[in-house]
């Protein structure tokens, strides 16, 4: 599988990728390395990896990080209520107790949390680590020897390696530095916010019903929000949650009047602080640059 037929079966699970994002995923096939994603969080870092399972035809495997995460979410724990019952089930009987501890620290009494799950799946996945700059260093630490040997430690079982290795895809919003050596396992690539003729094909493949001018001055416009200096920068999917509301209202393109414009604005603005920034001379700025909107438009059409 080359790089090109990636960028084709990402588009085919409706993900508008750029080369250098299609090559990153291609190298982490070919290589078997982690992919780490960073980036402001809502530019479809997380939608990469789901996308990567969609095209791969791959089960997904996914770990939401945070700060209090610990290996029994992580990784593995043991199923204490079935032990229990097993115990008891062996006094009733009155059956062999000799056997007991290694039989109740057995795989089968073993619930596998997502990291254990893609070590352990029979045919390769996608190994989702999202948000990993939310857990501790000390879980950071810990992920070195998956990411880097994709085997787990269990003290009751010993190593368990992987039976295949799957795609593992990071993603990270920057919120505090990640070790050099997580770096060093990964491969690296930093998400922006997408171009103009990108975001517009990303709509368009997304929501292939809306009118294609309406589309343009919605992309436009976020483009230019986007500019401004505001707490929440909106991401795509704000971007595709404005647009699905401008449809919702049968509109073929953005609204002329300023208050009917504005009362759409609660899909982009998610603070109190950004909704009372861009105020109505700020509003009125921006949908002026809508003037430009028949030349814009001409280029994103040629470029897309």
């Amino acid at each position: 599988m080359n790089v090109q037929q990636i960028a084709e079966l990402l588009s085919k699970a409706s993900y508008i990728s750029d080369d250098s994002l299609s090559e990153m995923v291609w190298m982490g096939l070919t290589i078997e390395r982690p992919l780490l994603l960073e980036g402001e969080a809502g530019v479809g870092k997380t939608a990469i990896a789901q996308a990567c399972a969609t095209a791969l035809g791959r089960d997904l495997y996914r770990l939401q990080c945070h700060e209090s995460l610990d290996l029994n979410q992580a990784v593995y724990e043991w199923n204490y209520s079935r032990q229990l019952l097993e115990i008891r089930l062996r006094e009733a009987e009155g059956g062999d107790k000799t056997s007991l501890r290694d039989d109740l620290f057995s795989e089968k009494f073993l619930l596998k949390r997502p990291l254990m799950q893609a070590i352990t799946s029979a045919k390769p996945s996608v190994l989702l680590i999202d948000e990993i700059d939310r857990a501790d260093e000390a879980f950071e630490a810990y992920l070195l020897e998956v990411l880097g040997e994709f085997q787990i430690t269990v003290p009751e079982l010993g190593t368990i390696k992987a039976t295949t290795r799957p795609l593992v895809v990071l993603t990270s919003n920057g919120t505090r530095d990640l070790s050099d050596a997580l770096r060093r396992r990964c491969l690296y690539h930093y998400v922006d916010y997408p171009t103009v003729p990108r975001e517009l094909k990303i709509v368009q493949t997304l929501i292939p019903d809306a009118d294609i001018q309406l589309l343009q001055q919605a992309v436009l416009f976020v483009h230019q929000l986007r500019k401004e200096d505001l707490d929440k920068t909106p991401g795509i999917a704000e971007t595709l949650d404005w647009i699905r509301i401008l449809c919702a209202k049968n509109l073929t393109k953005l609204p002329e009047d300023p208050q009917e414009f504005e009362s759409t604005l609660s899909a982009l603005l998610k603070t109190r602080n950004d909704q009372w920034q861009v105020s109505t001379h700020v509003l009125s700025k921006l949908m002026g640059s809508r003037q430009r909107v028949g030349i814009d438009a001409g280029v994103v059409a040629s470029r897309s």
